[in-house]
């Protein structure tokens, strides 16, 4: 049965989607079986592997109930990565959701029918702790927390970190975090080497030694649809994802 991951922050713009995707893509490369659900209503980790979104049905009618997962999974370009696609229905998924029965648990209900086709499954959250991330999280054996070397990463990790105990208490009790990985760093700059040594004193135990660097290229790869993987396969943000692969199933096994 498939480890199924759960990539959340409550904050946007911190490289959520780009971690999901472009480590789905190199544990895949690495000879796993993957399975990236993408849970934003905003579609980016679906548009990022190539796939128009429009009239695409995927996550949403699979937490609805109206067709089975196995029929809505998308092949990619990557041997090994499939996608259970988001569309723009999935926005009103939250209000719809909100009287229904275990509503919580929609998503992992949906995700029984493929957990035995996948090595690994990774789910891309919405930048929000809504209903939708409630589900991504209840869905998951484990978390995965992108951080941006930024001034407030130190406060933003500690909540969202209470949030994931307060689902474990009272939704989840399995539920684990795998840890936090450091994105967006750029060496040259003082902060973001103080945030790194910061996190690493709070969180020693629960920080990915691979930092993902700040990287023009790997903004440029999702307007061609592709991975940073197919992109540029010799840029260092490349390597760098490569490297967290490594030691995310290094991780795993531990």
């Amino acid at each position: 049965m498939a480890h199924v991951v759960s990539v959340v922050n409550q904050k946007g713009g911190v490289g959520k989607t780009t971690t999901s995707v472009n480590l789905a893509a190199h544990l895949a490369n690495l000879g796993k079986f993957v399975l990236l659900v993408d849970l934003d209503p905003q579609g980016n980790a679906s548009s990022g592997l190539g796939l128009d979104t429009q009239g695409l049905e995927g996550t949403y009618e699979a937490m609805a109930g109206l067709k089975s997962a196995l029929d809505l999974v998308q092949k990619t370009d990557h041997d090994g990565l499939h996608v259970l696609a988001a569309n723009p229905n999935l926005a009103g998924a939250s209000v719809e959701l909100v009287n229904e029965l275990s509503r919580e648990r929609k998503l992992h209900n949906a995700l029984l029918e493929v957990r035995n086709n996948y090595d690994y499954i990774i789910i891309d959250n919405p930048p929000s702790l809504g209903l939708l991330a409630i589900n991504g999280m209840v869905a998951a054996d484990s978390v995965l927390i992108p951080v941006q070397a930024e001034y407030f990463a130190l406060e933003g990790l500690g909540q969202l970190m209470k949030t994931v105990e307060l689902v474990k208490q009272s939704i989840k009790p399995e539920l684990e975090i795998m840890g936090a990985v450091i994105t967006m760093f750029d060496a040259r700059t003082r902060l973001s080497n103080q945030v790194l040594q910061e996190l690493y004193k709070h969180f020693p135990e629960k920080i990915f030694r691979s930092v993902i660097p700040r990287s023009i290229r790997l903004a440029e790869a999702p307007s061609f649809g592709k991975t940073i993987l197919h992109y540029d396969p010799t840029s260092k943000a490349n390597k760098s994802y490569e490297r967290l692969a490594i030691e995310f199933l290094n991780r795993e096994q531990l």
